[in-house]
Parts: structure tokens; sequence; C-alpha cells
């Protein structure tokens, strides 16, 4: 057999980091028992492995070659193979849907069987698209037309649109506990091995490759760590705390028992919060913020500190514990950092300063005390500056 699939995957080493590096976690299984390819998750071991027909591949030019094999890892980042079969659709027809969103992505990349949409049968659908939008806004086919191609394996390669993978393997015992167990560990293991590709892709000269800007911010979007921005809330005020210490002589000295007086701890956190007035934080934020203020003012006292470019005192207040308050707007200008960190700095009694804020402004001076930031989504990930105080946001 002339096809030497590793010279394939060292081609794709060099110009796709990417999936090179995905590839590396997928076992190759060379099989005539399939008519195409097809990846899977293995009952035995939970790893993913990618079964091909050395034939088929040998039939194909290069170019087309490498687009099957990218196809098959789309399946793979798309959890096509680990996901359930949506309720009452059949394999076919999902199918169809599944490989509809991953050619969106490999235009001119493969044979001419796949379907692809715009194109044939499926003229009138966009690229682009999840399976499951695909799977929602199928053309109705007639029977007399052929039906539409499943990539299922049932047939020999090119007869029909989309057949020129084998999915069969995603519906072998897919209910069975043994196959949710290994699919649930698979998909973890996907995790880590997207995890390990995004970060050789990012170190690569060819960056991502081919791979479109939506399914790099998908895959990146997946591999980000949910924060609790409550608990981060929670334990930035308790670490905040400064022990009071007093001398009291009703309290035993443990190590110089009725020599010295014993030590009376009082801890309170003595909080600022900023709150940026300007107008492009949202009232959506303003209430989630001070809502949860509202229970964490059961733990502590907090100073409010409204500010825009500038800090009025006359509108600062203490909010005592137990007190809930309502969100409220007082002011509205443009961003300046510095005024709430100057204010800070002024007073010197703060444990730590919480800023509730879009990011929208230049980097403040330091402050002497503890800061954090709270901000939303896109204020976290796309910051007007960098820092390595705690930036969370509330989602």
């Amino acid at each position: 057999m002339s096809f030497d699939l590793n010279l394939h995957a060292y081609r794709l080493l060099m110009e796709e980091p990417f999936f090179a590096a995905l590839s590396r976690k997928i076992e190759k299984v060379s099989s005539t028992a399939i008519p195409t390819a097809g990846v899977r998750v293995n009952p035995d071991t939970a790893q993913f492995e990618m079964i091909y027909n050395p034939e088929f591949f040998d039939s194909l030019p290069e170019e087309h070659v490498r687009g099957v094999l990218k196809h098959e890892f789309y399946h793979l980042i798309f959890e096509h193979v680990t996901s359930r079969k949506p309720e009452g659709v059949d394999h076919k027809t999902w199918n169809i849907a599944a490989d509809l969103a991953i050619n969106s992505h490999l235009q001119g990349e493969l044979p001419e069987m796949a379907c692809m949409p715009g194109v044939g049968p499926f003229e009138a659908l966009p690229l682009g698209e999840s399976a499951e939008w695909y799977l929602a806004n199928m053309p109705q086919q007639d029977e007399s037309q052929g039906g539409q191609g499943s990539g299922d394996g049932d047939g020999e390669a090119g007869d029909e649109p989309g057949s020129f993978d084998d999915h069969s393997g995603w519906d072998d015992d897919a209910n069975s506990p043994a196959q949710q167990a290994a699919n649930q560990m698979a998909k973890e293991r996907l995790k880590q091995a997207l995890k390990e590709a995004a970060q050789e892709a990012s170190k690569s000269p060819q960056g991502w490759g081919s791979v479109s800007g939506a399914v790099k911010k998908e895959v990146l979007k997946r591999l980000e760590t949910k924060v609790d921005w409550r608990k981060v809330l929670r334990y930035f005020i308790k670490t905040s705390q400064r022990a009071n210490k007093r001398s009291s002589v009703k309290r035993i000295n443990k190590r110089y028992a009725y020599i010295h007086p014993g030590k009376k701890v009082q801890r309170q956190a003595k909080i600022a919060i900023a709150i940026d007035q300007s107008g492009s934080v949202s009232d959506e934020m303003l209430e989630a913020f001070f809502g949860e203020l509202s229970k964490l003012s059961k733990l502590a006292a907090f100073t409010v500190v409204p500010f825009d470019t500038t800090v009025e005192e006359k509108l600062v207040y203490e909010w005592k514990k137990g007190v809930s308050r309502k969100a409220e707007r007082v002011m509205c200008g443009g961003t300046c950092f510095d005024a709430p960190t100057e204010y800070i700095n002024k007073r010197g009694d703060f444990d730590g300063v919480i800023i509730l804020t879009d990011m929208e402004a230049p980097k403040p001076k330091a402050c002497k005390a503890q800061r954090m930031w709270m901000t939303d989504s896109r204020g976290a990930n796309n910051p007007y500056f960098k820092t390595r105080e705690r930036v969370i946001a509330i989602d």
C-alpha cells in the first residue's frame, strides 16, 4: 500500500500547528473494514481514535487528504463524537448537519461528494452555522432525487453528498453506561488536548494556521476557567481584614499564663467600593454588583466612592452592616482611575479597594491599599491596560 499517513501528518505539522498538536492525541488505526475514515471514542480505553481506509486516502489528491484529516479533527473539536444525538432525530440527518457545520470551514479542501452549505441540495443554507442550526433548517429532499448523503459509511465513497467519512462509530452502544463513561472521560482529555494545541499554536510562527477566527474564539472560550466572582469578592474582603490587638487581663496569655495579659483581637475589614459612574458602565452591571454587596454587608461595612473623572467627597457614603441598598447612578462623566486611587491613598485607612468599571481608561498610579477590579467579560478580556492585580468578570 503506497499511502503513508505519517507523511501527511508531518506536512500538517509544518503548516497547521493547532491540528498537528491535536493529531498527536489521536490514535490512528488503518482498516479496510470501513470505506473511508471516521473518528470515535474507544469504549475500552476512553481514547479518541481515527480509523481510516488507506485505499480511500490513496485515491485522493494531497489537498483533499489534508482536508479530510482536518474534517475528522473538527468532529472532535465540535464535540460531535462525545455529545448525544438530539432526541427524535435519525442518525442520517444528524450526520449531515454535523458535516455541514464542519465543512463551512473547509471550502475547497474536500472531495466533491462532501456536503457543503451553499452548494447543490444545500445551496439555500449559509456558511458558518452550528450543527444544531443546520439540523433545524435542513431542506427537505424528495426521495426520487436520491436523498441526502449521510457520511455514515453505508455506501461507496462518492455516491451521494456527504458520504466521504464514516460516523457509524458514534452510534455503537451510545447509550450504554460504559460508552457514556468513556465519552465523559474522553471529553476531559479533549479539553486538555485543545489547551495544549492552543498553546502550541500561539507560540508557532504559523499561528493557528487555517483555523478560522470564529473557531479559534470558540475554542478559547471553551478553555476559559470559570471564576465565581461572588466567591472571589468574599475572599478579597476576608483577606483584606487586618488585626487590631489590645491587651486584656480577662484573656489568658497562652505562652505566659498569669504573667502577661492576653491579647484581644478584633478583626474587621475596611473596604472602599469605588464605582465608575461613566455612562459606559451598564445599569445591569451596577444592579448585579449592588445585589451582591447587600449580602456581603453582613460581613463588613463599606465606604462607597462614586467617581468619574473626579471624586465628589460629598457623595461618598458608608454602607453599614446589614443594610440593603438599591443600585444608583449619581454621576455621569468620563473615567479616570487616578481619581479614586488618590482619594484612597489620601485617606490611608482602607484595607482594600474594589473598583467596579468597564476598564476603559488609562492605567492608574499605585494604590496603598489592596486593589481589585470587577468588570464585565468584555472589559476583562480586552482591558485598556495590563495589570497584575485581580481582574474579575461579572457574568
